[in-house]
């Protein structure tokens, strides 16, 4: 049977069946795609490397557990679980810092309740009011893909299908629209923070 053009809900089943080459032609076709999400969110090649061995031993696991049911949808699952690892992996690195209570030092010294203060909140609307302006500087297209995708939080695809581009067009859009802010903030210097 011709494998390359095989969809991998039938793969899927194949491989559960105990066909082994159907999982191997799975990773084959999609490796890239997931590896390359893995590493652009990671940006380090072992790291990389284990999350993408991890994500398929989960892939295995769930698949020999017969507890699979995303059927026509395995790449999206397989991103999710990916997704999900590297999560927690910046849960696992994150570096606290440790305090020790002293004489000198109690921890409630520099422990805050994160409640926002009117200050903090006048700046946060500032900052907001001029990355608006902003965009707004954007030629149409890309202010376009960009408010689609920030404030409506609206994916590529709903976005290629609203505008009548394709999705390649629509990415491109929102990386000049991000590279064209970037020149605009240096430009003049601003500071987008509180």
């Amino acid at each position: 049977m011709a494998t390359v053009n095989t969809p991998d809900a039938i793969l899927v089943k194949n491989y559960v069946a105990g066909d082994e080459n159907a999982l191997a032609t799975l990773i084959n076709r999609h490796q890239s795609k997931i590896y390359g999400f893995i590493y652009s969110k990671i940006s380090d090649r072992d790291i990389s490397d284990d999350i993408f061995q991890d994500t398929f031993i989960k892939v295995i696991k769930t698949l020999k557990s017969n507890s699979y049911n995303e059927e026509g949808k395995f790449l999206p699952w397989v991103m999710r679980i990916a997704h999900n690892l590297i999560v927690d992996h910046f849960r696992k690195t994150k570096k606290m810092p440790m305090f020790r209570e002293t004489e000198e030092f109690s921890i409630f010294s520099i422990m805050s309740d994160n409640a926002p203060n009117i200050e903090s909140q006048i700046i946060t609307t500032q900052v907001e009011d001029d990355l608006k302006k902003l965009i707004h500087e954007l030629p149409k297209d890309q202010r376009e893909v960009l408010e689609m995708r920030i404030y409506q939080d609206l994916s590529f695809k709903e976005i290629s299908e609203i505008t009548g581009v394709s999705i390649n067009t629509a990415l491109g859009r929102m990386r000049y629209a991000l590279m064209n802010l970037r020149k605009v903030i240096d430009k003049h210097q601003i500071i987008l923070t509180n």
